[in-house]
């Protein structure tokens, strides 16, 4: 994978699009990007933040204006041939076709990649063990599950064995099992050596498959860290604390004050609830309890909760990972 100790590197990296009426538009404005080899790294932003067109410019799909790019220790702006021969990359939608068989599909995109008759066919056959799709090989792609095509999907970018595999929001529109498949595929394709640089907008796939997250927002990197890392920077755990009537609201935000040791106590009036940040968790959780039940308080629900990559969003972004209304339009 060359000499470069970044499978993904990215800097200062400008994609602009002209718009109707003059001007430009810059989906990319100085971005930053560095993956480290045999990983998953996340790159998490809202609609229009720039994810797609940063995936379509590493993968040589899209040349870029300004900066610099590598993938695989290569240069993409002046090896871009070079760089397709490393990588593989899966989109928001499958992209196999339903009326051939799963083992028809492989072997198509096997031809198409000059590996020859024979060579397709063993590469096809490899492919359909590794991804477990070896039982309906020989069934019409349109009798699959939702989880079964966009294995498939996966493993026809795996036609070249790449260093480095890009997906692009690869669980949209699949149910909970189906999305729990691919997770597994994808963690499968990690453990044996392959580099993935994964969009998403589902926070929790995210956390669950990322050892490293970059946050993008207008064509920026705004935070790079681990998932952890970025929930620490919300703060710490949250004690929560659901009166069971509205009107003991405030008795319930004097105990939780008391106990938290003059943090900030926030009340949501709408959701009868209290919280506030606490250091010893286990501890305040015990006290406040008891001391709720000592004056007669009546709670629907108390618990603690963890910052979530979502608060992330909220503090980073001032919005949530999908509540942007402009549509990354040509990204």
């Amino acid at each position: 994978m060359g000499t470069s100790r970044h499978a993904v590197l990215a800097e200062g990296v400008v994609k602009r699009y002209a718009e109707k009426g003059g001007g430009e538009k810059r989906a990319l404005d100085g971005f930053d990007l560095a993956v480290r080899p045999g990983t998953v790294h996340g790159l998490l932003g809202p609609n229009g933040a720039g994810k797609t067109t940063a995936v379509r410019v590493l993968a040589t799909l899209l040349r870029f204006d300004g900066g610099r790019a590598e993938v695989a220790g290569l240069d993409v702006g002046r090896e871009p041939r070079r760089v397709r021969s490393r990588i593989g990359l899966a989109g928001q939608y499958a992209a196999v076709d339903e009326v051939l068989t799963g083992r028809q599909n492989l072997e198509m995109f096997g031809r198409l990649f000059h590996l020859g008759g024979a060579g397709a066919r063993r590469r096809a056959s490899e492919l359909l063990e590794r991804f477990d799709l070896a039982d309906a090989a020989d069934r019409a792609v349109k009798a699959y599950s939702g989880g079964m095509r966009r294995r498939l999907d996966l493993a026809a970018s795996m036609i070249l064995a790449p260093d480095v595999l890009f997906l692009d929001e690869p669980t949209t529109g699949l149910d909970p099992r189906s999305r729990g498949e691919v997770w597994d595929t994808v963690r499968a394709l990690v453990a044996a050596g392959t580099t993935v640089l994964l969009t998403t907008q589902y926070l929790d796939e995210a956390d669950r498959l990322a050892s490293h997250i970059t946050v993008i927002d207008r064509g920026r990197s705004i935070a790079d860290d681990t998932p952890d890392g970025l929930k620490n920077r919300v703060g710490g755990d949250r004690i929560e604390v659901v009166a069971a009537d509205a009107a003991d609201l405030g008795a319930v935000a004097k105990v939780v004050d008391r106990v938290a040791g003059g943090g900030l106590v926030m009340t949501d009036d709408a959701d009868r609830r209290v919280h506030a940040q606490v250091t010893d968790r286990v501890a305040a959780l015990t006290e406040v309890a008891r001391i709720l039940q000592d004056e007669e308080i009546a709670v629907e629900d108390i618990g603690l909760r963890r910052p979530s990559l979502d608060d992330v969003f909220l503090r980073l972004t001032g919005h949530g990972a999908r509540n942007r209304d402009t549509v990354e339009a040509a990204a």
